[in-house]
């Protein structure tokens, strides 16, 4: 036989066949077609033939009839055994999208998502999608796997000799002797570069260089400077920083300008409050110099910034206990050490050596069980168990492993930590690029 003719007849034969096929699919109901465009996929999938299955499925999926979620999932299986080739992973998460998007979408489609975002090591759009879906679907299931993802972290590449507590998302760090403020990432705001500095309020912060003690702005720009006489300071928060003057500690504004009152000692303003000490005894005012408690103590309980006051409680030190008065009231129950309310969950307490935790009611919401604690904020707490410092939730369960020499609280997703390294800022994932909580 001719080639020519019988080339001829194997195209005619093959649009035959195509012919039929169509005329046989159109007959029948869109039901009827995804059934039958979803059985000649499978047979093709079950053979290893993903990328013929693929035309057949999309087809069977854009009609809207009651096998449409078994041709899409169908489909899913067919992107994932194609997800090496280019445009595969692009069209599965765009199907994802779609049907998580849907006014019926399920739990299972968001945990599909999650995980699958989980693989590739996209945390925060694993984390994106369950925070969806929890809202969406109220499901057990993706608030338990919210839970277990949401404390994946990194660490900051760039290292100090020390780092205090965080503030509002900025820390003091120290190199080689001298002082600056870093973002939660790690970045210098003011440089390395004095003696002396306090906490970074409204984007200012008071150094010391030399004997001089003046305030610099985020450009490290001196916008202020302080009276003659003055020759300390603490931290800087609510719009006020105690100086120390040969009288005594006084408050100043913003300005550096200094108040009329003189205390022997002060902390750091939170909430509005702060512990002084008059006449050998500490109390706790508020920005007008109002006492809401006396100064009737031998001690407050105070954080490495100098803050104590927090959710409308504090700690008093009285005969060697520590007792905890909240909302104008005394709890009975006293403890060996405390460290103070943060603006948010539990306090770290101190009994026989061990530490737990109580709420502003003095209840016990997390046994002694600890080596070392410090209070919640941003729902963790720092803890030290067999010599290492990791973080609980509020559940008391330990959510980042303890792995760390020395750890800090929580500001805006971020913490400073100690590797082997030195001091480094951990950053929730979830918080990359700004907080979402």
């Amino acid at each position: 036989m001719n080639k020519k003719i019988f080339i001829t007849i194997i195209i005619s034969c093959a649009s035959v066949l195509a012919l039929a096929w169509l005329v046989a699919i159109n007959a029948k109901s869109p039901a009827e077609k995804q059934l039958f465009l979803i059985s000649q996929a499978t047979q093709m999938m079950n053979n290893g033939i993903y990328i013929r299955a693929v035309p057949l499925l999309e087809e069977a999926a854009y009609f809207d009839a009651a096998y449409t979620e078994k041709a899409e999932n169908e489909l899913k299986r067919a992107y994932l055994a194609l997800l090496g080739n280019r445009g595969f992973t692009r069209r599965y998460v765009a199907l994802l999208e779609k049907q998580m998007g849907r006014r019926n979408a399920t739990p299972e489609v968001f945990i599909e998502a999650a995980e699958f975002y989980l693989s590739t090591s996209k945390v925060a759009e694993a984390l994106a999608v369950l925070r969806k879906g929890i809202e969406r679907t109220n499901s057990i299931e993706i608030a338990e796997l919210y839970e277990k993802s949401r404390y994946a972290y990194e660490l900051s590449w760039l290292r100090y000799d020390y780092v205090t507590a965080m503030f509002r998302g900025t820390a003091g760090v120290q190199n080689e002797r001298k002082w600056g403020v870093a973002r939660n990432d790690g970045t210098l705001i003011i440089p390395n570069k004095y003696d002396q500095i306090s906490t970074f309020y409204k984007n200012s912060a008071v150094v010391r260089n030399g004997r001089e003690i003046y305030a610099v702005d985020a450009n490290n720009n001196r916008i202020a400077v302080v009276e003659p006489g003055t020759t300390d300071f603490k931290n800087f928060s609510d719009g006020r920083i105690p100086l120390l003057t040969g009288e005594g500690w006084r408050r100043a504004s913003s300005e550096l300008e200094l108040g009329a009152k003189t205390f022997e000692d002060i902390g750091m303003y939170s909430e509005n409050h702060v512990a002084v000490k008059s006449d050998g005894k500490w109390g706790i005012i508020d920005l007008g110099t109002n006492w809401l408690v006396e100064p009737e103590h031998e001690g407050v309980v105070k954080d490495e910034l100098g803050r104590s006051y927090g959710q409308g409680a504090v700690f008093f030190r009285n005969a060697g206990f520590v007792q905890l008065y909240t909302n104008g009231k005394w709890i009975d129950e006293l403890f060996d050490d405390a460290k103070p309310f943060s603006d948010e969950g539990y306090a770290a307490v101190m009994r026989s050596g061990r530490w737990g935790f109580i709420d502003t009611r003095g209840e016990l919401k997390i046994d002694f069980k600890f080596d070392e604690a410090l209070s919640f904020s941003g729902h963790l707490a720092a803890i030290k168990v067999d010599g290492y410092w990791g973080y609980i939730n509020s559940k008391g369960d330990i959510v980042i492993s303890g792995e760390f020499y020395e750890a800090k609280s929580f500001s805006q997703g971020s913490a400073p930590v100690k590797t082997e390294r030195g001091w480094q800022f951990l950053t929730l994932i979830e918080f990359k690029g700004g907080p979402t909580l």
